[in-house]
């Protein structure tokens, strides 16, 4: 039976939104195989082709597929590709290809290498189909990729507190939607998240319910509000103090992240450290503040243990 696949009345063909992704190296690497006759492999490697010289003409053919994979498929993003490369294996029976994508942006390019893979093998087959019917092109696939979320894969999730500093809040006159944000966040990311608690700008509970939490296993604590300048924003002057150690890194990776989504992010302030081998950070009070956060705490902040507990980088 043919199935034609066609936009359904919710639309759901569409890209996947990738702007509030993190732009980091980002490396496709995959291989595939075109079979041809031994006397097919001897006129290439011969340079005896009519056409010309396949595997220089193979490669120029992959370079360019690659650099315009989101024009054959639909619902890729257009990338800036950093380095593209391929390579050819003579074999007795084929020729194996491989090739290695490089970009610095929000999403990987898998199927900027995977294509320049088939049109290397196309361009073969095109230039070799006059002196050999019979080949085939097999086993094309994705050998590895690299950057991203990817990159710092482990299963360790931490018990996670979230504390939310605010005298609104508080009071009971608005909703607490940044620490929820950062419940749910770290909830769906498969975090243990029983430890919340909301108090006042300032609040003397704040030190005595860290030290608590840290006493009850809590591992990660982020707290939310009380960074910026006015009078009442008293919670860095409260948790830095209580610093092990600074985490400086951290601290540098939310405030750009901060900078690239707002302007006005260079007037709040942020702060991250190590209390007695749980890792505190407080971050601003405002949404958008928070769900920078989780971008870029999730998941490359699950290493931070790992190296807390001895482990190498």
């Amino acid at each position: 039976m043919k199935v034609f696949s066609h936009l359904d009345e919710d639309g759901n063909v569409k890209m996947v939104d990738v702007t509030d992704k993190v732009s980091t190296v980002r490396i496709a690497k995959a291989e595939g195989k075109i079979i041809m006759l031994p006397e097919t492999i001897t006129a290439i490697t011969d340079d005896a082709v009519p056409k010309g010289n396949v595997l220089t003409t193979a490669k120029i053919a992959g370079i360019q597929a690659a650099k315009k994979t989101s024009e054959l498929i639909p619902l890729c993003h257009q990338l800036n590709l950093s380095w593209i490369d391929l390579g050819f294996d003579i074999e007795e029976n084929g020729i194996g290809i491989s090739s290695i994508v490089k970009t610095r942006e929000a999403t990987g390019v898998e199927m900027e290498a995977l294509t320049a893979v088939f049109t290397a093998a196309l361009t073969i087959y095109d230039m070799c189909k006059a002196i050999d019917s019979s080949m085939e092109i097999l086993c094309v696939k994705l050998i590895s990729k690299s950057g991203g979320r990817s990159q710092h894969m482990t299963d360790f999730r931490p018990k996670v507190g979230v504390i939310t500093l605010s005298d609104s809040v508080d009071a009971g006159k608005i909703e607490d939607i940044s620490g929820t944000l950062l419940k749910e966040g770290f909830g769906a990311d498969d975090c243990t998240v029983e430890h919340y608690k909301v108090l006042s700008d300032g609040s003397v509970e704040l030190e005595t319910t860290i030290c608590e939490w840290i006493n009850d296993g809590v591992e990660l604590i982020v707290t939310t509000g009380g960074t910026g300048l006015g009078p009442r924003d008293l919670t860095l002057s409260i948790v830095e103090p209580m610093f092990d150690s600074r985490l400086s890194g951290i601290e540098q990776a939310l405030h750009a992240r901060g900078r690239s989504s707002t302007s006005t992010a260079m007037l709040s302030q942020l702060a991250a450290g190590v209390v007695d081998g749980a890792i505190i950070i407080c971050v601003p009070g405002s949404p958008g503040a928070v769900k920078d956060a989780l971008i870029v705490l999730i998941p490359s902040i699950y290493h931070a243990f790992h190296i807390l507990k001895g482990g190498g980088h």
